[in-house]
């Protein structure tokens, strides 16, 4: 079997090194090769395996003095050498954490020629390639690259990619010991790599494994990521601790509009920008960098251009994400700063901070109001599948039109939603008086305010008399005791068909990881409330003549509780009377 060396004293040179990976490339059969990846594997597993992925590539790294030197290569090992190059993102950001350089100073390219396994199936050789003039600064870089061959790997590319068999995949590679090494995702071709080291006993040859998927599974990925921190504690902690640097650059970045004057599909030179925000061109350079790394932009020769997930940082995006990176990385961001003074203390950081609770703390500013209701409305993706709800579809179908209360309802966002996608509902919507103009003007826009009642009040003053009653994100800011009071004035104004629908974010009963559990600290320290299980909210229900008819799960961590009137049940009966005795027969 021809494998990569690996082990010389004196490392061979590109050519051989390129020749040895290009004949393993064509000798290899996958069910014969698994087996010597990951020792162990076999009968259902290997099977299993080998029906969801199959041997594509291996690869490594060259370091050319110049481009005329690669051709010649390639071509000495009958690959093209006229094969597109692409720049690798991933490999340039291995290269620059390990030798600590600037990415922006590497030019890592990538380019895969095709060649043929043992039984004609189409595979390639993945080449990346980094220019190392004589006499250049990263000589010492392209001795070391040569010597330890940190990015030679074997690639499994998965046919039929969805999150269950990726993880799934995942899980069958480390429990034959390899270990999660990393990985990326190349905007460039469109592809999503997850890289593991290989087992110790490993006999194929190559240290490392690439689980190559093709097209965009950043969720597969950062719980792959997730996996590989927990492998490098130090590096985990250290990532931890400068999370509050990812907090401003994203709120910095809203502040300036930086994305607001990036374009989705072609880059723009950082001096333009630094015209265009008003910023100091080598500041903001730095700042998009990082956001690179984040995924909010991305970096290319001719500068950055917005990701996905930047864009929901613009102002006009549908559903903009913008009013909660300022408030994040504003208000919220101080009074985190405060975070040990709840601990010892239990007092709320932001009432410490402020001298007084975050509610009259903005109503007593009108621009951090706006702000604080439009962050709310920011989220407003969790109540997409809401108005589908059972209850509220039932309530659409009654024979007569139903009323939809929405309490302390906000700038009206759910409530529009609900009235939008059910033209026969109508809508009550309770809150405070400067919220419920707000509200006012957004549902007059959406063609739905014809059809909605407002009332400016507090809880005391749930309208009674309708159908479906709403508390969304409601209970989280209070404590237990103000928690029932509210259930117990919505269960008085509930007529006994009604139905109440709680949208909040439920802490997990077995402890995995949740954004509830973030959302749990961020509500201790700035607002003086909680997250809950459902079994607390159960029992909240239940003081206030209430109980949990069902529950199901929203977008963004959240969940809809579904609350009915208690059935009280009836006086137990005596026996019934003997029919005889009865008649006096």
């Amino acid at each position: 079997m021809t494998t990569t060396p690996r082990d010389e004293t004196t490392p061979p040179d590109d050519a051989t090194r390129l020749r040895a990976t290009a004949d393993f490339v064509r000798q290899q059969d996958t069910t014969t090769l698994l087996p010597l990846l990951l020792p162990g594997l076999d009968g259902p597993e290997l099977r299993a395996l080998a029906d969801h992925c199959h041997f594509a590539h291996a690869a490594l790294l060259l370091l050319p003095p110049d481009e005329a030197t690669l051709r010649a290569q390639l071509a000495a090992c009958a690959l093209d050498p006229d094969t597109a190059q692409h720049p690798s993102v991933v490999v340039r950001d291995r290269l620059a954490h390990r030798h600590g350089l600037d990415p922006a100073a590497l030019d890592v390219r990538i380019l895969r020629p095709p060649v043929t396994g043992p039984a004609g199936e189409p595979r390639l050789v993945e080449v990346f390639t980094l220019t190392v003039p004589p006499g250049s600064a990263l000589a010492h870089l392209a001795a070391h690259e040569r010597a330890h061959e940190h990015e030679a790997h074997l690639a499994l590319e998965v046919t039929r990619p969805d999150p269950l068999v990726l993880r799934g995949l995942c899980d069958l590679l480390t429990r034959h010991g390899a270990a999660p090494d990393g990985g990326g995702y190349n905007p460039h071709e469109d592809g999503t790599v997850l890289y593991f080291t290989a087992p110790a006993d490993a006999e194929a040859g190559y240290r490392r494994i690439e689980l190559y998927v093709p097209g965009d599974h950043r969720p597969a990925l950062a719980a792959h990521l997730h996996d590989s921190r927990a492998h490098q504690p130090a590096e985990t902690l250290l990532r931890l601790m400068t999370g509050a640097w990812t907090t401003q650059a994203l709120a910095v970045s809203a502040e300036l509009k930086l994305p607001d004057v990036l374009d989705t599909t072609t880059a723009t030179a950082p001096d333009t920008l630094a015209r265009a925000t008003g910023t100091h061109p080598q500041s903001l350079a730095t700042l998009l960098r990082y956001l690179a790394m984040l995924g909010a932009v991305t970096e290319t020769p001719d500068g950055f251009r917005l990701t996905e997930l930047g864009a929901l940082l613009r102002t006009d995006t549908p559903g903009s994400m913008r009013p909660l990176a300022l408030m994040y990385g504003g208000p919220f961001y101080e009074s985190f700063g405060h975070l040990a003074h709840t601990v010892r203390t239990g007092q709320t950081a932001f009432d410490h901070l402020f001298g007084e609770n975050h509610f009259d703390h903005f109503a007593r500013d009108p621009e951090l109001a706006e702000l604080f209701d439009r962050s709310m409305a920011a989220s407003s993706r969790m109540f997409e599948p809401l108005p589908a709800h059972p209850v509220l579809t039932a309530a659409a179908q009654a024979p007569a039109p139903a009323t939809v209360v929405d309490v302390a309802g906000g700038n009206g966002e759910l409530l529009g939603r609900i009235l939008a996608a059910h033209p026969r509902l109508r809508g009550v919507l309770l809150e405070r008086p400067h919220a419920v103009e707000a509200a006012r003007r957004l549902l007059d826009a959406a063609g739905t305010g014809e059809r909605c009642a407002y009332r400016a009040g507090d809880f005391a003053d749930v309208p009674a008399g309708g159908d479906v009653y709403v508390l969304s994100r409601v209970l989280h800011d209070w404590d237990d005791e103000r928690c029932r009071e509210i259930l117990r004035h919505c269960a008085r104004a509930m007529p006994a068909h009604a139905d109440l629908l709680i949208v909040e974010r439920v802490l997990p009963a077995d402890g995995s990881p949740s954004l509830a559990t973030a959302w749990d600290l961020h509500m201790m320290c700035n607002v003086g409330g909680r997250e809950r299980r459902a079994d607390h909210y159960a029992h909240l229900l239940a003081d206030a003549g209430l109980h949990l008819a069902g529950r199901s799960p929203l977008p963004l961590g959240a969940t809809v509780l579904h609350a009915r009137r208690a059935v009280i049940p009836a006086p137990a009966q005596g026996p019934a009377p003997d029919p005889v005795t009865a008649t006096g027969r």
